[in-house]
């Protein structure tokens, strides 16, 4: 499975495979963030952006053939993953289908980043936002002890620009300049994956633990207590001790071996903590009541390669997910004393890269492999292999090949169990709609659109593009990371 950063973006882009490091690259400006502008002068003026595209006729006329014309395809249209861009050729976002764009450039590019919950409120729809995160890094090689975790707060987050009469239905979405307040914590080792898991609340006047866990590449996984990073955007005079850098715990447990899989109970507030690694072992960490953390001595195993990822169940505490090289899926109840799957489906002839479990369907996991399938399984037509037989493996409910890349990251919408956003090696996010069925008519109107899905509602285009979440309090607001920064937008789709 592709891993690391490629090189960088003034070389040509192709697939991230394993062992790749980023080429060593102008350090002068390490650890200074800030919001960039890509568009800053790609229009003389906000006219001409809304005016982009049009032909001069009058708008009925347009309208009329565009609605005619509305599904077809030409030849010579663009499509980000299928076709490649000429020399000096750049490619544009169409400003008009974002509510939401903010790009970030950071000094190292980022595997795995995380939104980190915050009690600014659920189901916020106003701006500017804000949003809480941590990302960590992978310097290139040589360049290890400028490795770091990074703790984000992201605000005044403003709407695209609106015409002067949706800007009066919105008068209390100011337009401000982003703001990015960081805080650092070095890292000696590059990060894989990195998850955050907020413990329970112990009193009203005192905020929740919030941990994140760091897979390294070194094989140890550390875990951070970042609450007083967290606290110190908010208070001012707040400062970070070196004590407060260090980890609270280092999981030795996987020895040499590296590991990119990873992910904490959401339903056990102490903090329970799955890992996995290139030898395929999987072990479970458990918070004990003193505040300390205890290691499985044996793993549970069982797949014959690297175990990619991991996936808690949402509605049991005992169960879990494992997605590995060997192309298989397992099912594992955590209470198993012979620590071997309860269910094992080959899913894939590739390399299995990533799982999401649908928060609202318990039965429902969708997968994302090498070959640039994802597909969406029914847990509920699975059995334990000792009652499958061979010619009778189950069959996805729905699955996609429309990217040409591999799959580097999938995840269900927080509430909407038909939305998947789904990252690709091909330099792009996509997000999809499963609840969309086609009548004969609309059939009959898309026989020219080549290979694209009726689901597919929004593509996103983003160099190197690694890992993304949906924000769980910002309904449709996607975060990414990957070789060219991170990114912050929401659709008008979603």
């Amino acid at each position: 499975m592709a891993k690391r950063p490629a090189e960088p973006a003034d070389q040509e882009l192709g697939a991230i495979k394993n062992g790749d490091r980023p080429m060593e690259i102008d350090q002068d400006d390490a650890g200074e963030f800030e919001f960039e502008d890509e568009y800053e002068d790609e229009f003389e003026s906000e006219d001409e952006i809304f005016e982009a595209g049009v032909d001069g006729r009058p708008d009925a006329e347009r309208e009329a053939d565009e609605r005619e014309n509305a599904m077809e395809v030409d030849q010579g249209t663009f499509i980000p993953g299928r076709h490649k861009l000429s020399a000096g050729e750049t490619l544009s976002p169409d400003l008009s289908t974002y509510e939401l764009l903010h790009t970030l450039d950071a000094p190292w590019p980022c595997l795995s980043c995380d939104i980190i919950p915050d009690s600014l409120g659920s189901d916020r729809k106003t701006y500017p936002a804000t949003v809480y995160a941590v990302a960590g890094t992978q310097a290139a090689r040589g360049r290890d002890k400028e490795n770091q975790i990074m703790v984000m707060k992201m605000s005044s987050l403003s709407r695209m620009e609106k015409d002067d009469e949706e800007e009066d239905d919105d008068e209390d979405d100011e337009a401000s300049d982003p703001i990015l307040e960081t805080k650092s914590i070095p890292m000696n080792s590059c990060t894989n994956r990195i998850r955050a898991h907020q413990c329970s609340q112990t009193t009203a006047a005192r905020p929740p633990t919030t941990l994140t866990a760091a897979m390294t590449e070194s094989g140890q996984v550390l875990i951070h207590d970042i609450t007083p990073h967290l606290t110190s955007f908010d208070t001012p005079g707040t400062t970070i001790t070196p004590a407060q850098n260090k980890p609270i715990c280092t999981i030795r447990a996987h020895k040499a071996n590296e590991g990119y899989a990873l992910d904490w109970s959401p339903l056990i507030q102490e903090g329970k903590l799955l890992t996995g690694d290139v030898a395929g072992n999987i072990f479970a960490t458990t918070r004990t009541q003193g505040g300390g953390f205890v290691t499985d001595t044996t793993p549970y195993t069982g797949h014959q390669g690297t175990v990619e990822e991991l996936q808690w169940s949402p509605t049991e505490k005992s169960v879990f997910a494992s997605a590995s090289n060997d192309g298989t899926v397992k099912i594992w109840d955590a209470r198993s004393k012979s620590r071997k799957a309860a269910v094992s489906v080959q899913v894939s002839n590739t390399d299995v890269n990533v799982l999401s479990w649908s928060h609202q369907t318990a039965h429902l996991l969708a997968s994302g492999a090498d070959d640039g399938e994802w597909a969406v399984w029914d847990l509920r037509q699975w059995k334990p292999s000792t009652s499958l037989g061979s010619d009778k493996k189950p069959s996805p409910v729905a699955s996609f090949n429309f990217h040409k890349e591999q799959i580097t990251a999938v995840e269900w919408h927080p509430t909407d169990d038909s939305i998947v956003l789904v990252c690709a090696g091909d330099n792009t996010l996509t997000l999809w709609d499963l609840a969309v069925e086609l009548d004969d008519e609309e059939s009959r109107d898309t026989a020219g659109v080549q290979d694209v899905p009726p689901q597919l509602l929004f593509v996103h285009y983003m160099e190197q593009v690694k890992e993304a979440h949906w924000h769980p309090q910002i309904p449709g607001t996607v975060m990414a990371t990957g070789g060219s920064g991170f990114g912050v937008f929401k659709t008008i789709s979603v």
